[in-house]
């Protein structure tokens, strides 16, 4: 208990620094790519896989491991580069995103790597808009792309995006005063392009304007233009929907600089993320978010949403 306590205390650490640790690995190439190591479960040698019948193809297969079954997703031939050969040499990096477990077949793992979100970059321009980037960054001279891996799941998990709140949410909503709901907008932090799509259209259809941002500091950056301004944040705000994730300045620094600002501190702010496990908790309270809520379930964030700007009786 004492290890895992003092692993916690060192993530914990990191947080409102702009840190993060990513995996290094690499596809069919030798081209580097990276991934959260909060997200990371474990790494291992590629197992048995079996296949199954009418699945995605780009689903190798399913692993039974640690006594649950998981599918194997060929991350290479996931974003179009092609079937991975020789799977018996590779291996398989078991990541949690969005509240369940999946297996990325990998050619190899490099090493892990310390380093500041104000380093890891949007893609360029001139990527286009098909790509599978989520954000670059340089290690040792090398460049280091980091997949969308929001992206990849809405391809290969059908129904990925096209989850909506329930019935009984959506009659809560119609309950609310339509000029309440007008009166400010919310604000929503994402760099995944699928992750802004999925939050956008659920605030959306509970009658919310919006106004979303790339990464922290282009959400920072907005905040200050209001101020400047001489309004108030929670004049323009019910709330900010914020990932952790995000290049040039993740969701801890971002609330954590807003708490710091007289004039934004009392904004309310939830950190919506694919991150889980044990150090959320601590994380949240660390930098003075006000809730955590896991990645992505629109009648959770529905609620949340209703009762803060509705008050907890609604």
């Amino acid at each position: 208990m004492s290890g895992v306590l003092h692993t916690v205390d060192q993530r914990t650490n990191l947080v409102g620094q702009n840190r993060l640790e990513l995996l290094l690995f690499r596809l069919a190439t030798d081209q580097l790519y990276g991934i959260n190591v909060f997200k990371v479960r474990e790494v291992l040698n590629c197992p048995e896989l079996v296949e199954l019948p009418n699945s995605d193809t780009n689903v190798r297969g399913v692993a039974h491991i640690r006594g649950g079954t998981i599918s194997i997703i060929d991350l290479n031939a996931a974003i179009g580069n092609g079937r991975t050969q020789h799977i018996e040499n590779s291996f398989v990096v078991i990541a949690e995103y969005n509240r369940s477990v999946q297996g990325f077949l990998v050619d190899s793992v490099d090493r892990i790597v310390n380093l500041t979100w104000d380093s890891v970059l949007p893609p360029p321009k001139g990527a286009g808009n098909d790509n599978y980037l989520t954000a670059v960054t340089q290690i040792d001279d090398r460049i280091i792309e980091i997949i969308d891996v929001e992206k990849v799941l809405s391809e290969v998990v059908p129904g990925f995006l096209e989850k909506e709140y329930s019935e009984e949410t959506s009659e809560k909503v119609t309950e609310v005063p339509a000029e309440k709901v007008k009166a400010k907008k919310i604000m929503i932090a994402d760099d995944s392009k699928v992750a802004r799509k999925q939050i956008t259209r659920c605030v959306q259809q509970m009658g919310f304007d919006v106004d979303s941002f790339a990464d922290g500091q282009e959400a920072l950056d907005n905040v200050k233009q209001i101020l400047e301004s001489g309004q108030k944040l929670t004049d323009v705000y019910h709330l900010i929907i914020s990932d952790i994730e995000m290049p040039n300045m993740d969701g801890y620094t971002l609330t954590s600089s807003l708490r710091e600002i007289d004039q934004a501190k009392d904004i309310y702010i939830i950190l919506h993320t694919s991150l889980s496990g044990v150090f959320n908790e601590a994380m949240v309270h660390k930098v003075g978010a006000n809730a955590f809520l896991a990645k992505f379930n629109p009648d959770e964030l529905a609620d949340r949403v209703m009762k803060q700007v509705h008050g907890d009786d609604f």
